[in-house]
Formats: C-alpha cells, sequence, structure tokens
C-alpha cells in the first residue's frame, strides 16, 4: 500500500511515521502534488499553528491539492483543525473541507487548564447509537485516547466522536472521504493503533 503523509511545517509528523511503521509500513513524507494524488491513503498529521501551516500550504498550492483528493485522507490534530472553514488561531481561513470554526478553549473554572492535555473518554456511538465512524471498528462505544490541544472544533453535522473538556466538542469528524480526529493515535496505544489499522482498511 501507498501511504502519503503530507510534508509542512509542523510538529509531531516523525511520531506518525514512527506508527506506520510499526504497522509494517514505510510512508512517503512528501509536498509533491503528484505523489500525494498518487496515494492510496494520505495522512494530514501535525501540532504547530494554524496561520503558519495555512500560509505553507497555500503557498505551494497543497490547500487546492488536498481538497481535491478523492483517497482516504486522515487529519490527525492540527490536521483536522486545517481542514475545517476557519479557525481563531491566527484568524486564518482553512482548507474548508468542514463548515466549522476552530475556537480557543475558555477557561470556566479554576481547575480548566489550557492546553488540553492528557487521556480523555470518546464518545463514538452515531446518531443511531451505532458506532458509525469505521475508524472506531472494535473499540466498544467509549475509547480512551491521548489529546493535547488549546482549540477545539465544536459538534457539527460532520462530528464523529465526541469528547468532553469544559464543553463536548469533536473529537472525530468524517465527511465522504476525509476522516480526522482532535487526539493523537499514535500515542493512543493499542486504541490508537487500531484507529489507524481501521483507516489503512478503509
Amino acid at each position: 500500500m501507498n501511504v502519503a503523509i503530507v510534508k509542512y511545517n509542523a510538529g509531531n509528523i516523525y511520531s506518525v511515521v514512527n506508527a506506520l511503521r510499526r504497522l509494517g509500513i514505510e510512508p512517503l513524507l512528501t509536498d509533491d502534488a503528484e505523489q500525494l494524488q498518487k496515494a492510496d491513503r494520505v495522512l494530514f498529521p501535525g501540532q504547530g499553528e494554524a496561520r503558519g501551516a495555512m500560509e505553507y500550504l497555500k503557498a505551494r498550492r497543497l490547500d487546492e491539492v488536498i481538497r481535491d483528493l478523492r483517497q482516504p485522507v486522515f487529519g490527525i490534530c492540527v490536521g483536522q483543525q486545517l481542514l475545517c472553514r476557519h479557525s481563531e488561531e491566527g484568524d486564518v481561513d482553512c482548507i474548508g473541507i468542514f463548515d466549522a470554526e476552530v475556537k480557543r478553549f475558555q477557561p470556566q473554572r479554576h481547575e480548566d487548564k489550557v492546553p488540553c492535555m492528557g487521556w480523555n473518554e470518546l464518545d463514538v456511538r452515531g446518531k443511531s447509537n451505532d458506532v458509525s465512524c469505521p475508524l472506531f471498528s472494535g473499540l466498544g462505544e467509549h475509547p480512551y485516547v491521548y489529546f493535547v490541544h488549546s482549540y477545539y472544533v465544536p459538534l457539527c453535522d460532520n462530528t464523529a466522536a465526541v469528547a468532553d473538556y469544559i464543553q463536548p466538542y469533536s473529537a472525530a469528524m468524517h465527511k465522504d472521504n476525509f476522516y480526522a480526529c482532535q487526539f493523537h493515535p499514535e500515542k493512543s496505544g493499542a486504541v490508537g493503533e487500531r484507529i489507524i489499522k481501521n483507516f489503512l482498511a478503509l
């Protein structure tokens, strides 16, 4: 299987590379449009700042390339946020797959810390009370995964899993061939490994 990872000025990409290598896959890390278009699967991970990331992507027209991809695409952490319409972080327009605006957490109590860091429970049930997103196949209704983030996507039509920190928010999203998660599957142990396997098996 030909798996590509979008190369841009974001941190944490190599932990995703290593997670794929543990599954026996040697991914291609690239910002070349043709290579991304030819891949069987595309991962769009990263930690970083939204405005700088979008400037890099737009300078290379990678925002257009990503928007037009037809194979399964998996945005992770900032990757999920950049697939949304707009981000408060840097007040920047993003790729626009998901019609949602990324917001910054606003602490409501003294114990609310930003960034949100650590393990949290997901509710992966769909509207029919079944697990509807194939990323979560075989994981039950409430798996635990690892988060590090200061910004979040509110609940919306594309929400595929919910987490609760300060308020409920989109821990994962899905629309057509685009899948995304706010948490880090590559840092979420056996649960995260299963999520990555489920993505590769789509």
